[in-house]
This record gives C-alpha cells, structure tokens and sequence, in this order.
C-alpha cells in the first residue's frame, strides 16, 4: 500500500498542497481484465499528473472499466503515464499501441477509437476545442477546470454544454470541492439560510512560488513546444494562475453566494517576485472585489510566492452568523448567534468521489451536465484577471461579451510555430477588449 500511495502522488499533480489532502487513498489491485460487451472504454486525453491521476481514478470507479485510449501532445509524457497506470492497475490500463496517439490531433484519434468516456485534462487553452468534439462524439465527459482562458472559450462551452444535454451526454467537472463530503454539508447549510443572508464572503488561494517548476535550462521563449511544456506561466495557455489554480476558492464563493453571477469587479495584481522577463507573462498575485446583486461583496486574494503566509479558505458572513471552511486544515464551522457547528461526518476522497458518481450514472442511464457550472465557475477568475489586466471597473455583461482571444487558434497550433510572448498586462495600460 505504501508503494501504491507513493505512486498516486506521483501521478496527481493536482493544484493542491498535500496539507490539503486529508485523505485516505486506497486502489484497486491491479488484475488482468476481459474486455465485454458491458466494459466501459475511458481515453485520457492530456496524460500530465492531472489526467494521469484522473484516469487512476476512473479505473477505480467501476469494476468492468478499461483504459482504451491515450493521447497527448508528447511521447514521453503519455509513456510515463502508461508506465505508471499500468504500475497500479496492470491490464486494465494496458493500452495497446495504436491506441497511443501523440500530437495536436490526437484527441481526434483518442475520440474515434471506440472510447465511452473521455478524459479532458490537456492545457486549458485546449479546454474548449476538445469538450466541442467530445459532445459531437457523443463521449461522456470528465473534464479539469478551468475550461476555458478566455471569454470566447467560455461561450464554446456554454453551447457545447447545450448540445450535450440535448444529446444525454454527461458532463462532469473538475470543481474537485464540489464533491467533498464536507464542503457540500457546510455550503449546503449556507445555502439554506444557515448565516442567514450572506453579505460577504472572503476567500484566498495563497501559495508558494508554484506547484511547477520552471524549465531553466536553454530557454526558447517563443518556440510553441517551449511554451506548451511550461504552459502554466503564459497566459494564453493557462489564464494565469487565478484561473488555472485559484479558481477553486473564486467557486467556493460561488457556491457560497448560491451561484448567482455577480454584477461587476475591480482588482489589482501584477508581479512583485515573478519579475525575469524570461518567466512568461503571468503575475504572482491578485486582488478582486466582486460586487454581487443587492450589494453583497466577493472578495478574493491569490497570490504564487515563496516564504509568505499561506492561505486556502474561505469566510462568509451573513446577518444571523458566520462560516469558515479551511481547505488546508479541513476546517468547515458554522457560528450561527454563537451556536456552533461543526463538520463531523465522513471524510471522503473528492477526487475519486467525481469519477465514482460519473461511472455509477452511465450505468443507470442518467446524465450529470456540469457543463454550464464549469464553465461559469471558470469565468468568474476570468472575469478578476480581466478586471486586474485593465485596472478598470468591468461589468459581468462585459466580460461575457468580451472579444479578447488569448493566443493562436488552436487548430492552427504547431510545434514549429513561433508565438511572441505578449507583454505583462499593465493595469491602466491594457485596455479591456
């Protein structure tokens, strides 16, 4: 078991401290495994530590559940996903070598081989593209936030999530805390009045310098392959860390607000520490306020920077009481008058939790559309870093609206293609487009 744990670690690489796993995971043991007519064929579509740890998940999900198909932009990256599924779950990760597709089409391929259920875990920029094809497929669909890095990406989604309710095509979503036990006690109870009418909501994603290391050696900062293996510091391929990371906490107040859009945000941001021009062009902190309808305010502190305070929570206030939910201490307490509640139930794997409820739906023949839930979750840190790049005071209409494209097309994405790192957003210089 020790060798096991060590393993899934090895293939997470979630965007997540290990502070915030409080969990006990526990795998299938490996078996050989004959494919019939009731097995469900999963391809894993971006096999970095997220995808990877996603498919672990899905063949633990359902007994009578194989990994079909694999795909990714580069070789070494999909065999040592291989290498470590099949570590764990022997045969029913063994994918055969046609089944094993690299490059920009892949997820072409990894669609057509005969897949049920597909795996979306590549760079987000990608995010849109792919969900499009898979709801065309008619694949039902696991796929990481943040789901687009732009507006434009958002709205894809939004019809593409449209198409897959009309075709009964499941939908589920990244938003890990969503399916944790005491997240939906706690943000169940504030739902339903528990602090009364919530007025404000305080909520942080504060860490180190990053959870990726930046590839040092020979820098060819506008060589797309470049770019895409160190794709969390540009903008274009991740949305900046408020939306690749801390979008988390920016749900969490969602969740808390009843998911109700909010009206309008101002933010600042930029870079404090993150300050070599050769460390792409995201920033190391931000700032939003976000104004919610009848007044209520959201507000959000991100920051990637090393030997500051760390923080992952989030604090809601309403007229009959409080709440606290620390993600890093597994705190969820309720303070209603100066009557308390906390969180004593059980303590589940969120992660397995999405996968387990995914599968358990296919099989009884029903639909889970998450589809617009992530892609509006995933707006809401677009729509800060939007207000933090322009220094302006922007409305949700707007932001929506926005015709601001991030990066290439992605149907035109080259290894050889050459993409100038665009600027570092200058708050009343950059203008909101």
């Amino acid at each position: 078991m020790q060798q096991k744990r060590r393993t899934f670690l090895k293939l997470s690489g979630m965007a997540l401290t290990a502070s915030a796993l409080p969990f006990n995971i526990i795998h299938a043991q490996p078996r050989n495994k004959n494919i019939n007519v009731d097995t469900l064929k999963v391809g894993l579509i971006g096999c970095g530590g997220r995808g990877s740890g996603a498919a672990d998940q899905a063949l633990n999900a359902d007994p009578n559940v194989v990994l079909h198909a694999m795909g990714d932009l580069f070789a070494d990256q999909l065999q040592k996903s291989l290498k470590n599924l099949k570590e764990i779950h022997g045969d029913k990760a063994n994918v055969s070598p046609e089944h094993q597709y690299t490059g920009f089409d892949a997820y072409k391929k990894v669609l057509a081989s005969g897949v049920d259920v597909v795996i979306l875990a590549t760079t987000p920029s990608f995010r849109p593209l792919h969900i499009e094809a898979a709801v065309e497929a008619g694949k039902h669909i696991f796929c990481e936030k943040p789901v687009a890095v732009d507006a434009a990406g958002i709205r894809k989604v939004l019809e593409a999530s449209k198409k897959a309710k009309a075709k009964n095509v499941s939908i589920v979503s990244g938003f890990c805390w969503r399916f944790h036990s005491p997240k939906r006690a706690i943000f169940g109870k504030i739902n339903d009045g528990a602090i009364g009418k919530v007025s404000a909501i305080y909520n942080t994603y504060n860490t180190g310098a990053t959870y990726r290391g930046w590839q040092q050696e020979n820098p060819r900062l506008e060589s797309a392959e470049w770019q895409l293996r160190n794709w969390p510091f540009f903008n274009w391929l991740s949305g900046d860390h408020i939306v690749e990371q801390a979008v988390h906490s920016v749900d969490m107040m969602s969740w808390a607000f009843g998911d109700v859009h909010p009206v309008s945000a101002v933010a600042t941001g930029g870079r404090q520490v993150r300050i070599d021009p050769k460390t792409g062009n995201i920033y190391d902190h931000f700032a939003v306020t976000y104004e919610y309808p009848g007044g209520a305010k959201g507000f959000h502190m991100s920051r990637q920077q090393a030997g500051c305070e760390g923080s992952y929570s989030c604090e809601a206030w309403g007229d009959k009481g409080n709440a606290i939910i620390d993600c890093t201490r597994n705190i969820h307490q309720i303070n209603n008058k100066g009557k308390l509640w906390n969180y004593e139930g059980e303590q589940n794997n969120m992660y397995q939790t999405e996968h387990d409820e995914l599968f358990a739906a296919i099989r009884k023949g029903k639909v889970i559309s998450q589809g617009d839930d992530v892609a509006r979750g995933s707006m809401l840190a677009i729509f800060g870093r939007m207000a933090a790049y322009t220094g302006k005071k922007i409305t949700w209409d707007e932001a929506m609206n926005s015709q601001e494209i991030l990066g290439p097309d992605p149907a035109a994405y080259r290894f050889d293609l050459t993409i100038p790192v665009t600027a570092v957003a200058t708050p009343g210089v950059t203008p909101f487009k």
